[in-house]
């Protein structure tokens, strides 16, 4: 590893296509223990802060763009995308694709 740290060298996934994306955009989503291992892996997408939530923990720890597609919905990313905190490489990452997020914070 380098000195910049874990999260600049880590490998992070990215959708093909934002039009992939096909989760859930309401009712209480449980994540994997892989995804989350804290003690509440549970989040109700109705609730703001548990989709915001939910997302970046999401984004950050998947390990294949199935993990994206399964739990994140493009609509509702759209939404987000503006109050997500995500380490800069990962938002750099869908950014340097998905330059239309971007936009949508604008």
């Amino acid at each position: 590893m380098d000195g910049r740290g874990y999260g600049a060298v880590r490998p992070y996934v990215v959708p093909d296509t934002l039009e992939e994306l096909a989760g859930p955009v309401r009712g209480i989503v449980s994540l994997p223990h892989y995804l989350d291992w804290g003690p509440k892996r549970s989040y109700d997408l109705e609730q703001v802060a548990d989709a915001r939530l939910m997302y970046m923990r999401v984004i950050r720890e998947s390990a294949t763009p199935d993990d994206l597609r399964h739990f994140l919905n493009a609509s509702l990313l759209q939404r987000l995308w503006p109050e997500l905190i995500l380490p800069p490489r990962v938002r750099a990452l869908w950014l340097d694709r998905f330059p239309e997020l971007q936009r949508q914070a604008a």
